[in-house]
């Protein structure tokens, strides 16, 4: 069963995490390019969706995980809980940072009216910031959960 739920875990992990790791990044370029530049809007509409309904099937990603470190007996262990915490903390920067800076970034590029002065989380340099920020949060997840210090199960 350890290996079952190894393997969801795993796999939702490259099924979620990857596509809005990908879509998150080339968000901020398209969006310097879409100022008067219709397939840049239409690109960073589906980068966002992306984004979105990915984000959503994440869930999967924890609850597996739980659920195999349950199996192996390792709930208590640093390692992974240093990786649950990094893990809500892309979780948050995602859903409170990146999400909303995509959907004001879109209301701006696809408003007819003289466009304001873009708030400061939606401008393509800060959102690339956070967007990178995600990524080393999911990337240091990734290795812990590779590495495992002082892990006991012996891979």
């Amino acid at each position: 069963m350890t290996k079952l739920l190894l393997s969801l875990h795993v796999l939702a992990a490259l099924v979620a995490v990857g596509p809005v790791t990908v879509a998150a990044s080339m968000f901020p370029a398209t969006l310097r390019r879409a100022s008067g530049d219709g397939d840049a809007r239409t690109t960073l509409r589906t980068l966002h969706r992306i984004c979105r309904v990915y984000a959503g099937i994440g869930i999967a990603v924890p609850l597996f995980g739980l659920a195999t470190a349950s199996s192996l007996g390792v709930l208590g262990d640093t390692w992974l809980i240093t990786s649950i915490l990094l893990t809500a903390a892309a979780a948050g920067v995602l859903t409170l940072l990146i999400l909303p800076a995509q959907d004001r970034a879109l209301a701006e590029t696809t408003s007819s009216t003289s466009p304001s002065p873009a708030p400061i989380s939606s401008t393509p340099g800060r959102l690339a910031m956070i967007t990178g920020i995600f990524n080393l949060l999911w990337a240091t997840v990734t290795v812990l959960m590779i590495i495992r210090p002082g892990s006991t199960t012996g891979a």
